[in-house]
């Protein structure tokens, strides 16, 4: 693979007039201060668990509360009846155990409130009769509906909502009935059969309802109490994971540029736009400064799906595959005329601005000299084939040494970016060009779109854009209402900044 340099930050040898030992003060340096990264992201992402985590109450509220606790009990009431002086009597007598009990009792009624506010709201947010109602001018919404309304917006409106605020308020997944399961699924079969046909699926119906579909409830029925959802974990496996069918076609979709207009004709530039304008909507899900996808502007949706956006790759396995995601990564992997390269976005703490990423790009576009390694040009076909093979091979060959270092700096970038050696182009009396466009988006060489990655960015030779992704770490739909509100991995207007 290639690289831009090697360094080394401490090095020694032995001779005859001792040890001399050697330091690289900068590389000292970068160490250091990615380090500091490191430990300010933790810090960072525990704040924010606690922020949601007492949600929709924030930190300033406990101390209030127990401010006025304080203020009261000393002014000569007690409002916990009785609660106060029962912790007195089990901590050290005089000021301090005064002051000790009087916290401590104001953190537990703080928290005791809390607790009943975000399980109030996991119980409005259960209803769903808002759903069948009418909206729009003239129409009557019912009594209750608009009731409902009210608590939702009293109970979720004491802040601003933080991007997983609402993660422990939600909602566990209803687990319907065999009776009602099977009454919807012949209701969606019917116009797709005939009298005979129908009649005998309805018989095979009513024998699964009365026979091993009670045991099979029966298990989801625990399965129901011991997680929120009881069926997302298994789809992910079951319909993903496990499909030993090559990803290619069969499972990854693509998505495409805007087709009407697109800011720059550099690929440089418009990859350094759009690997920037990644890289801050990546810093926006780890700080959750982005809010969480409300209904109707009143019920939140799941938010976990954002979570493996970046940093992550699917594992082959010989009988099922696995997600691989990383806390952090502090590059991107870009290939290039059958050439992968390693390229940074972090320099001593902070993310590179556009320019510099379009230097770096510009660079690569330039490399005419070096030629590919054996085997590199076509590496990305091994995702293209069947999960099993690429297991066997990946454990035969990727196992140790530089062809497992040289994985790893693919599988363990925040996203791949491939740059195309052909143009794209849309003419609206030539539907084989869009054709054209979106087939390459979709599959490509075969070899040149890694399609184990999260997402894959591709840039053509004139600057358009689009994406392959892999299916199982979320839906389409989500993406979707990724694109439509950010300007992000699908992105079809990049930040103008460069040229």
């Amino acid at each position: 693979m290639a690289e831009a340099h090697s360094a080394v930050a401490f090095s020694f040898s032995v001779t005859h007039e001792g040890v001399n030992a050697h330091f690289d003060r900068e590389v000292l340096n970068l160490i250091w201060l990615s380090g500091v990264r490191s430990w300010r992201k933790r810090l960072n992402r525990l704040m924010n668990n606690i922020r949601c985590g007492i949600y929709p109450a924030s930190m300033s509220s406990l101390v209030v509360s127990v401010g006025t606790l304080t203020s009261l009990y000393y002014g000569g009431y007690d409002p916990t009846l009785g609660f106060i002086p029962l912790l007195q009597s089990h901590l050290p007598s005089g000021g301090l155990g005064k002051g000790l009990s009087v916290s401590i009792a104001g953190i537990t009624i703080w928290s005791t409130t809390i607790f009943a506010v975000r399980n109030l709201l996991k119980l409005l947010f259960a209803y769903k009769g808002w759903m069948y109602e009418e909206r729009g001018k003239g129409r009557n919404v019912s009594l209750f509906t608009r009731l409902w309304i009210l608590g939702v917006k009293f109970m979720s409106g004491w802040n601003k909502p933080m991007l997983y605020s609402f993660q422990g308020s939600l909602p566990s997944l209803p687990l319907p009935s065999v009776s009602d399961t099977m009454t919807r699924y012949l209701r969606s079969v019917r116009p797709l059969m005939d009298d005979e046909n129908f009649a005998r699926m309805e018989n095979l119906a009513q024998e699964f309802e009365n026979g091993i579909g009670r045991k099979l409830q029966r298990y989801l029925f625990l399965k129901s109490w011991w997680s929120t959802n009881y069926v997302s974990d298994w789809w992910e496996e079951f319909v993903y994971l496990r499909g030993r069918s090559p990803l290619m076609v069969n499972s990854n979709f693509y998505g495409l540029d805007a087709i009407l207009r697109y800011p720059t004709k550099s690929p440089a530039a418009r990859a350094a736009n759009v690997t920037y304008s990644c890289l801050m909507f990546r810093r926006a899900i780890e700080r959750q400064e982005l809010e969480p996808i409300m209904v109707q502007g009143l019920v939140p949706l799941c938010s976990w799906q954002y979570e493996r956006v970046f940093n992550t790759n699917r594992i082959p396995g010989e009988e099922t595959d696995r997600i691989q995601h990383l806390g952090d990564s502090t590059h991107v992997a870009v290939y290039h005329r059958g050439k992968y390269y390693r390229v940074p976005f972090i320099y001593k703490g902070r993310t590179l601005k556009p320019s510099e990423l379009q230097i770096q790009f510009q660079r690569i576009l330039d490399d005419e000299g070096t030629k590919p390694d054996n085997g590199e040009e076509k590496l990305a076909a091994l995702t293209a084939s069947d999960r099993t093979s690429w297991s066997k091979t990946r454990l035969q060959y990727f196992s140790k040494g530089i062809n497992r270092t040289s994985l790893d700096v693919i599988e363990k970038a925040a996203f791949v970016l491939v740059f195309d050696d052909e143009e794209y182009h849309y003419d609206a009396d030539d539907p084989s060009k869009l054709n054209h466009f979106a087939r390459s988006m979709l599959h490509g060489k075969g070899y040149d779109r890694w399609f184990d990655k999260s997402f894959t960015v591709v840039i053509g030779k004139n600057g358009r854009m689009g994406f392959n992704s892999e299916h199982s770490w979320f839906f389409v739909c989500f993406v979707q209402l990724l694109a439509s509100g950010n300007d992000t991995v699908m992105s079809c207007v990049a930040l103008e900044i460069i040229r």
